[in-house]
Parts: C-alpha cells; structure tokens; sequence
C-alpha cells in the first residue's frame, strides 16, 4: 500500500513538472525552455552574465546550428528569470565545423541548395546583443570570404584569440 501511494504521488509531481508547455520567451522560435520554480539554482539578479561561447560543432537542433541554439536557450533562461539584458552580455567564437552557418544566404545557396536556416537566429542574437565573431582562420581554410559571410557577423583573427581574450577579461567559458 506504501510503495503504491509513493508510485502515485510520484506519477502526479512528475506530471506537474513535465506538463510545462515548452516556450521561448527571448529569442521568438529558438533555443525553447521549460521554466521551474522550485529549483535549487536559478539565475541570480545579483549577478552580470559575461558569457564567451566556443561554437564549432557543425550539429543541428531544431533545424539551426547548435551552438547558437544554446545561445538562444540561455538568453531564453535569463529573460524568464527576470535578467535584464543589459546585465548580459554574450560574446560567440565561431569556427571549425560551424563556420558554414555563419555564411550569407547567397553563399550558404550556393553550396547547400537552400537558404542558411540559422539567418534569422543569427539576426535575432545580433539584435539581442550578442557579438558573433566569426574565425578568420577557419574562413580561410574553408574558401570562404568576408562578403561570403551572414552580415550579423563579424571576422575575428581566430576562435583561440576571441576565447582568450574574453576570458582573460572575464568572461565565463561556454563549451
């Protein structure tokens, strides 16, 4: 009888917890979330969220590059939490195998046969705030120009100097 009252109570806290509607409150269509309450560690109003992320994975989630994706998401979890964004400051190293989702559409149509499903996510963290630096080294090793790049985007020497420089200045390492 014990055992069948905790299966119960557990099947009725699992269904509160899972019946959340998955939402993206930010950046409208990418990087969705799932807001708790009852969490032990939330984002801290206390704080200032300087974040380097290191994106160089060629992966996809819900049809855009992962790496930018996460960056959605924690944009996301930092807006339902009541950050503001002028306490958030972001800062993406694209490079090795991300660098194609950093290509305009003409370029990214010209090789893949279709427009660059990340232009508009990259439109949305640009006009969030978000400083997208693309590797010049990887470019450079892939063919690709200046001009062949999305314009949200901008060219840094390498991924390893904006990594370096950001975290020497404080910003925390986002794999």
């Amino acid at each position: 009888m014990k055992n069948k009252m905790m299966i119960t109570a557990l099947c009725l806290t699992s269904g509160l917890l899972f019946s959340q509607d998955w939402e993206t409150p930010v950046i409208n269509g990418y990087g969705k979330i799932k807001n708790f309450e009852d969490v032990a560690v939330k984002p801290s109003s206390d704080l200032k969220y300087n974040l380097v992320f290191d994106i160089k994975d060629d992966r996809e989630m819900d049809g855009v590059n992962i790496g930018l994706w996460k960056i959605a998401r924690v944009i996301n979890m930092l807006g339902s939490s009541n950050i503001p964004s002028a306490e958030v400051h972001i800062i993406a190293a694209i490079h090795g195998g991300a660098t194609f989702s950093s290509l305009s559409d003409t370029k990214y149509q010209e090789k893949y046969g279709k427009a660059n499903p990340n232009a508009e996510l990259l439109e949305l963290l640009n006009n969030y705030g978000v400083k997208l630096y693309v590797c010049s080294q990887a470019t450079a090793a892939r063919g690709i120009t200046a001009e062949d790049l999305n314009p949200n985007t901008q060219l840094a020497l390498s991924a390893m100097t904006v990594l370096a420089n950001y975290q020497l200045k404080g910003y925390a390492l986002m794999p």
